[in-house]
């Protein structure tokens, strides 16, 4: 029997849109969990376009991803910050806050904290 799996993120399991059309986020399901791929607008920030949907003063999930296109900031509480590009990989623990740079949209490909992000309360 073939363990084969394919997915793609054209036909996601389940989209979760950001406030104010400022992105969505998409879903496939794995045997060992979901997958995400985000768009995030410009413009887009965690604290004003998913706080509202989490109800959390700052981003909780912890993530582990890939920046396909566009910029993102990452704020943890504590004030360090980085910013992320085109090729390169994100760990972000829990507590902080994001916002993209620039004018085009930051897509990221996320494999750990997206099965609860933006999921309505």
């Amino acid at each position: 029997m073939s363990g084969l799996i394919r997915k793609t993120f054209d036909s996601p399991e389940e989209t979760r849109p950001f406030a104010d059309g400022k992105g969505k986020l998409d879903l496939v399901d794995l045997d060992s969990g979901q997958v995400g791929r985000a768009i995030f607008e410009p413009g887009w920030q965690w604290s004003k376009h998913v706080k509202p949907i989490a109800q959390t003063d700052s981003c909780e999930a912890p993530h582990m991803g890939y920046c396909i296109s566009g910029r993102i900031v990452v704020a943890m509480n504590d004030g360090e910050q980085q910013e992320y590009g085109p090729g390169d990989l994100m760990v972000a623990p829990p507590g902080h806050d994001a916002w993209v740079v620039g004018d085009e949209p930051c897509v990221l490909v996320d494999w750990q904290g997206y099965a609860d992000y933006a999921k309505p309360q």
